[in-house]
């Protein structure tokens, strides 16, 4: 090999690692588990830079992406990703807890649903439900009734439900094989305290979705979010910006940099 071909190899061998540098420091990637697509966005254990947005500067609901994107801006700093952060009212409230920045602006919820007697449960109210949480020093998720009687001091905190995975279990009332299917989208605490948000691109159902946090990500504890019409996600670097069919989202949890 002449200097000139050395030079040639020694400068694409630099591109690649480059590119595989680049690429492995994207929060955000397309995946895939069973034969399911998913985008898997993950936040590293300390990091501080994971926020939740719910209303703007004029008291009103963000209700898309592109708004708090346009705040973040504002700001000097830039939204790497953003995801659901939970189900939420037509008002676009969150419907159970929800602390932002240490304020807690609407408290938990114990209640049972308010749906028809004999109707489908709605999945905020299936048990048990949780709270992703972030206090001063790491990321956790509990079953909603072990957060009210540990009552950690948190910088953030969003409830949802039904629990995915709990201490490495799944869901008891998921079924193998289940025809409910729809896109999903949650959050799992992983392996050493790594935070890593979920979104199904089809859809799956409850008893696949929780396998995904537990046997493909490695999380022994995961939250549900939201699905259907309420899964979306904001990702530059994937072209993502999605809408919601409901007419905006309610709590959005955001990566900012």
């Amino acid at each position: 090999m002449d200097v000139g071909q050395g030079m040639l190899v020694a400068a694409m061998t630099l591109a690649v690692a480059t590119f595989a540098g680049a690429a492995a420091a994207e929060p955000c990637v397309q995946d895939a588990f069973e034969d399911e697509a998913y985008v898997v966005c993950t936040v590293e254990k300390g990091s501080d830079h994971l926020r939740l947005f719910w209303k703007n500067a004029d008291g009103e609901p963000y209700r898309d992406f592109s708004g708090v994107a346009e705040a973040i801006k504002k700001s000097g700093q830039s939204l790497v990703f953003a995801v659901n952060a939970g189900m939420y009212l037509p008002d676009f409230s969150p419907i159970g807890l929800y602390v932002e920045d240490g304020r807690e602006l609407r408290p938990a919820s114990t209640a049972r649903s308010d749906g028809p007697v004999d109707g489908p449960v709605p999945n905020f109210y299936k048990k048990p439900n949780g709270v992703f949480f972030i206090d001063e020093t790491s990321a956790g998720i509990l079953p909603t009734q072990e957060f009210l009687k540990r009552r950690p001091d948190v910088r953030l905190a969003t409830q949802s439900g039904p629990m995915l995975v709990i201490d490495n279990k799944l869901n008891p009332i998921f079924i193998v094989g289940s025809t409910d299917k729809t896109r999903r989208g949650g959050v799992g605490i992983c392996g050493d305290g790594v935070v890593r948000f979920a979104i199904s691109e089809d859809r799956v159902n409850f008893h696949d979705f929780a396998r995904l946090f537990r046997d493909h990500l490695g999380c022994p504890n995961a939250l549900f979010l939201d699905g259907g019409r309420g899964v979306g996600l904001y990702n530059p670097a994937l072209g993502r910006n999605d809408t919601s069919w409901h007419g905006g989202f309610g709590p959005m949890f955001g990566l900012v940099e």
